[in-house]
């Protein structure tokens, strides 16, 4: 009978936790890895299905986690399925390296260092603190001695990107790498063209937990010629979208289940009787339907409908980061929250967080007033109601945004200014 491991893996130093989570899969057992604050569950063997395979807890980005369980030959299907991608672009998943800076107790971290295992290929990993230092970066890959010997792929979120981009350093690293996959969030369409015109081979790509990572990809040629959303299916996956405008998706490697992260530990179905999973996100595809193109519109679960018009919140978000940019007002993050409204029925609340240096010189209030006016040519549903400082505002490790977490944030926050006034 397969059992649950739960293994805590430090950031600075996963290899531990690869070779733990090897040996506990072997042994056919589920495993969980568990980041530096994250507590281990209890679970009963009754909602533990045969292993082996991984638990994995989902991104969050409607507020309401859930903890997938994916077998390895699930794994090995979206490898497989990565590895036939690569051939369709003129590369040799047998060939290559791996860079991975990203989070190994979520799907976006552990997928790249899986495919090396499958693939028999030298995988590297990245600490956070070596990413926050572009120069130090380059200077530690090119000790490699196998740097530049082969293709190098990579995998980022936005917010990667954008700090790398901003730096000499950076921008030598990335022009470096034979492919680039970015996902996780939207790709802000400044951030897009600046990779453009420096000759950086983007992919952008959709994935999730739930369907064991990448099930479309945009390839780095079509991506460079200009083109926008993040690609096709991959050869094993369907897509549709439904009625209602959200991604279903259809294919052989959907997680058998999902627990809530807390309550009983009851395995719910991911799919319907037809095999489909509605992945909660809305979407547009285009095209011939033998290979239609996939363009995401936001969260589903994310979106307001205010004064008559659906909203998505982190379109707006990535529009604005993309304005503040090219006028060079220091915004670090920003999120937009829907709060209910009697008149407008829901209303957007905006968080601002600004970088260090711009909140220590101070001047924050005269920062979000020039802000506030780059929303002024919105729509009127789109503009935010208010507008609230949050120094510690800061996405998840895998680039996406808790919302329940901020929006308790927010109502504590503004349960604070009545009580003081």
């Amino acid at each position: 009978m397969s059992s649950l491991e739960q293994l805590v893996y430090d950031p600075e130093s996963p290899s531990a936790a690869a070779g733990a989570l090897l040996t506990a899969l072997e042994r056919g057992n589920w495993v969980r890895l568990l980041g530096p604050k994250e507590l281990p569950i209890d679970t009963n063997k009754k909602g533990l299905p045969a292993g082996p395979g991984l638990v994995l807890s989902t991104g969050g980005s409607s507020g309401a986690r859930q903890l997938c369980l994916q077998p390895s030959i699930h794994l090995d299907r979206s490898a497989a399925a990565t590895s036939h991608w690569l051939r369709t672009i003129g590369l040799d998943s047998a060939q290559v390296m791996v860079w991975n800076p990203l989070p190994f107790q979520h799907v976006s971290g552990l997928m790249p260092w899986w495919r090396s295992q499958r693939w028999n290929v030298a995988h590297i990993w990245l600490s956070p603190s070596l990413m926050r230092d572009p120069q130090a970066l380059i200077q530690e890959a090119q000790k490699h001695s196998d740097w530049e010997s082969m293709p190098m792929l990579l995998s980022l979120v936005p917010t990667q990107l954008g700090r790398l981009l901003a730096d000499p350093a950076g921008v030598c690293w990335l022009q470096a790498m034979a492919l680039i996959w970015v996902g996780g969030a939207a790709l802000p369409s400044d951030l897009a063209a600046t990779a453009r015109a420096l000759g950086i081979k983007l992919a952008p790509c959709y994935g999730s937990t739930e369907t064991a990572a990448m099930v479309v990809a945009q390839s780095p040629e079509r991506f460079l010629d200009g083109e926008e959303g993040v690609g096709e299916p991959l050869d094993d996956v369907e897509l549709r979208v439904e009625a209602n405008g959200a991604l279903a998706v259809r294919c052989n490697r959907l997680a058998v289940g999902r627990w809530q992260q807390s309550g009983d530990r009851t395995l719910m179905p991911l799919t319907l009787s037809d095999g489909w999973w509605r992945s909660g996100d809305a979407a547009r595809l285009q095209g011939a339907s033998s290979s239609p193109q996939l363009t995401l519109l936001g969260r589903m679960d994310g979106a307001i409908h205010s004064g008559g018009f659906t909203v998505f919140p982190e379109q707006l978000e990535v529009r604005l980061m993309a304005v503040a940019r090219e006028v060079g007002l220091p915004l670090e993050a920003v999120l937009f929250l829907g709060v209910q409204d009697c008149v407008w029925g829901e209303r957007l609340v905006a968080l601002v967080c600004w970088q260090d240096a711009a909140q220590s010189r101070g001047g924050v209030e005269a920062l979000l007033q020039k802000l506030m006016a780059l929303t002024d040519p919105w729509l009127p549903a789109e503009r935010p109601k208010s507008w609230k400082h949050c120094p510690d505002l800061l996405a998840t490790s895998a680039g996406k945004w808790d919302r329940a977490r901020w929006l308790a944030w927010l109502n504590g926050s503004e349960g604070a200014d009545s009580s003081n006034g």
